[in-house]
């Protein structure tokens, strides 16, 4: 039996933007190897489809949303869509995430705004429409999906900002929402070997300089991100909320 057997789990940000399997995508298939019923959100319905494809071939439970979650109307309508394919969900996993260009002598006034909507607002949104299942159900499990670029000066200016913010509201959840026994954590992961970072480490300097900074000496898998995000979501992890958890092969012991 699974870990997270007999669960509803919604996961935000379920598909890759390229070929190959990111964070999320690894996230939904691994909670449904645990067990759970899967339902899967993303922006994107063609990776979606992959991911729900990956999972029934299978043998998993899965249903899927397709919707911008920076939307709170979007959240609510998304959660009902998951009650209405498996009931109440007791697990969410907050995935969705992006980087937008700009220092902050540059950056743009939409991109700075967008990239609050999406790492933030979403974030928020999604934990409001499930709260109420959580509650009823006498408890539940909350990961945000941070970075370790909140932590440490990383270029970008809004990626690391907003991705702080969204470590407050981890901790700001855990403590008001412990007493309903929902645990809130975050997961920060480092460099991980995703087809979203492909493209930049086409460049072989940039990838050898990654490399060096992890003590581990290699990048991480989306898989590592999916058994931490099992853990957390399951009753092993049952006395653990309010952490930030550095999923990062030491990466921020050296930096």
């Amino acid at each position: 039996m699974g870990k997270l057997e007999g669960r509803v789990a919604i996961v935000t940000g379920a598909g890759s933007i390229r070929e190959g399997v990111g964070n999320g995508k690894a996230v939904a298939v691994q909670f449904a190897r645990e067990g759970a019923s899967v339902f899967a959100i993303d922006i994107n319905a063609a990776a979606l489809a992959e991911t729900a494809e990956m999972i029934r071939a299978e043998g998993g439970r899965v249903a899927t949303g397709v919707g911008d979650i920076s939307s709170r109307a979007e959240c609510q309508r998304l959660v009902s869509e998951c009650r209405s394919a498996f009931g109440p969900a007791t697990i969410l996993h907050n995935n969705v995430g992006i980087a937008v260009p700009g220092e902050a002598a540059d950056i743009a006034e939409d991109a700075w705004r967008r990239a609050f909507a999406v790492n933030v607002d979403s974030m928020l949104y999604m934990s409001q429409a499930v709260l109420p299942d959580m509650i009823g159900a006498g408890g539940g499990a909350i990961t945000n999906v941070s970075t370790v670029a909140s932590i440490r000066a990383f270029p970008g200016v809004a990626y690391g900002t907003t991705k702080g913010a969204v470590n407050s509201l981890t901790i700001t959840l855990a403590g008001r929402l412990a007493r309903h026994n929902i645990r809130v954590n975050a997961i920060l992961p480092g460099y991980i070997d995703t087809p979203l970072v492909a493209p930049v480490w086409q460049n072989e300097a940039v990838r050898e300089l990654n490399l060096k900074q992890v003590p581990l000496r290699r990048f991480g898998t989306a898989w590592e991100i999916a058994s931490v995000a099992a853990f957390l979501a399951s009753d092993e992890a049952s006395y653990v909320t309010g952490v930030l958890m550095p999923v990062d092969g030491g990466l921020t012991v050296r930096l």
